[in-house]
């Protein structure tokens, strides 16, 4: 009794079989204190409709009602109502019992096994093992009144187990799948899941698949199905809008060799690979590093031979297979000096930066092969240049040189259409890279792309047909100062 008193102070109160409990109750509803929302249930919120806190307490309802019965099916995966406002519990008769906003679909069946999860008062709640089996129960109803999820449902969540715990994880849900299934003689619904696990490890015929993520693990392309999610985003954001014709300026061998440097200067600045002016000048003039930093000025060379290249900077993907082998060679130019990055080999463990932990590295492959599916949809230069930087930042599939390499196959899409490259100077660093962690964080595409908008119409203003006066413009722009000095100044 003490444990529910204060009554004024608890939003769900259940009627009682204690005698003096249920004079209390009563007393407190004729006294306008609490009032009954459902059998057997009262409440001390007279703000919220009673849909609002059958739903909000649920769990605890079923808890304190219905000792012993489990969370189970649909619901043992979903931990919420379906849209049509069903939850699923198997206990110890089948009925259906409807509150305000909630109908709870009983089921017969046991009751809490070994490895069911105490959950709430009284109430369990299906293993994740048990679950599945549950789940490939036959159903004769469809929709958010079925209680079990569709089949491409039920093999993402698979494929999720694959992805995050590899092999061993899901070899050992069907290890245990096994056991529950002779407890509970669900041996059929175990053969379903068998069939499935095999047919994600790639053991079985992948034709029983339908699921797009699981059927790409089948298939030997497994990808990040959130990173897709938000790839997608910024593809609808990019159809949406219309974008400007910043035509290219420096169209002549001298003027793009030119650009082409301070390309590749700020490129590597923007990475911690810092020259000075001359050093970087030097660097490439005479195709010979700077004293003690072979592997720095190696970086500044590759990343130049690569953007000067007017024949490489203009060729892009047609299809993910030939995305994979530009990324790699380009990667291998730029790499080339330092051996224990793996130049031209895609990630072989995974990388993160500050809180952003980027793709999973069996995942870089089948999520770059997937992503490409709305770059080929695009059409416009500068969306395409937009989505593939983002793509190839997002997924990181290098173990270094990722930020380098997604600048050039940026570029390489307004060559090919002989728009303006963009260069994202020192004072614009932070722009840049406070854009790319909102589009991650987020899922705000705007300011990405306003970024980059401003950045080009920045570098449309370059004329670098003389050296030394492009570098006088670009100072006269704040280009090489730090962003707690100076902003970005477009002087055209």
């Amino acid at each position: 009794m003490e444990n529910i008193l204060p009554i004024h102070l608890q939003e769900v109160i259940f009627s009682s079989s204690d005698k003096n409990l249920s004079k209390q109750i009563s007393k407190l509803e004729k006294a306008g204190e609490i009032r009954k929302i459902a059998p057997r249930i009262y409440t001390s919120n007279f703000i919220d409709e009673p849909e609002v806190i059958i739903t909000k307490n649920i769990f605890t309802i079923l808890g304190n009602l219905y000792p012993n019965s489990v969370l189970s099916h649909r619901s043992a995966l979903e931990f919420k109502p379906t849209s049509a406002g069903h939850i699923f519990v198997t206990y110890t008769y089948t009925k259906k019992i409807k509150l305000p906003g909630i109908t709870i679909r009983f089921m017969e069946g046991n009751g809490p096994i070994e490895g069911d999860n105490l959950f709430s008062g009284e109430l369990y709640v299906s293993q994740q093992e048990r679950a599945f089996l549950e789940n490939l129960q036959v159903s004769r109803q469809l929709g958010p009144e079925s209680k079990t999820l569709t089949l491409p449902e039920i093999e993402a969540k698979l494929e999720q187990i694959v992805r995050i715990n590899g092999e061993d994880g899901i070899n050992k849900v069907r290890d245990n799948a096994r056991v529950i299934a002779e407890k509970l003689g669900m041996q059929s619904e175990f053969a379903k899941l068998n069939r499935l696990i095999s047919a994600l490890l790639t053991t079985k015929p992948s034709k029983i698949l339908s699921s797009p993520i699981a059927m790409a693990r089948a298939f030997g392309n497994p990808y990040d199905p959130a990173r897709i999610s938000l790839f997608e985003t910024l593809f609808q954001y990019l159809k949406q809008e219309e974008f400007g014709d910043f035509p290219e300026i420096n169209t002549d061998t001298t003027a793009f060799k030119n650009f082409a440097f301070f390309e590749a200067y700020f490129s590597n600045y923007i990475e911690g690979t810092i020259f000075e002016l001359e050093e970087a000048k030097s660097i490439i003039k005479t195709e010979t590093p700077i004293a003690n930093r072979d592997e720095d000025s190696h970086d500044v060379l590759g990343t130049y031979r690569i953007v000067s290249d007017l024949k490489e900077m203009n060729k892009t993907p047609a299809t993910p297979d030939e995305l994979l082998n530009i990324l790699q060679y380009r990667h291998h130019c730029l790499l080339e000096a330092r051996k224990s990055k793996k130049p031209g080999q895609f990630k072989d463990k995974n990388n993160r930066s500050g809180d952003t932990h980027f793709v999973d590295f069996n995942l870089v492959r089948g999520t770059l092969t997937k992503g490409f599916d709305y770059y080929r949809a695009l059409n416009n230069p500068f969306a395409k240049a937009a989505y593939i930087m983002f793509m190839i930042s997002e997924i990181h599939p290098f173990l270094d040189g990722n930020g380098r390499i997604v600048r050039v196959m940026m570029n390489a899409e307004l060559v090919k259409e002989k728009q303006t490259k963009i260069i994202i100077p020192t004072v614009y660093r932070d722009d840049y890279l406070g854009a790319l962690r909102r589009l991650t964080r987020h899922k705000d595409p705007v300011v990405y792309v306003k970024m980059l908008q401003r950045a080009q119409e920045f570098s449309a203003t370059i004329k670098a047909n003389d050296m030394n006066e492009a570098e006088i413009h670009l100072q006269v722009c704040n280009a090489f100062k730090e962003h707690d000095t100076a902003i970005l100044k477009i002087v055209k």
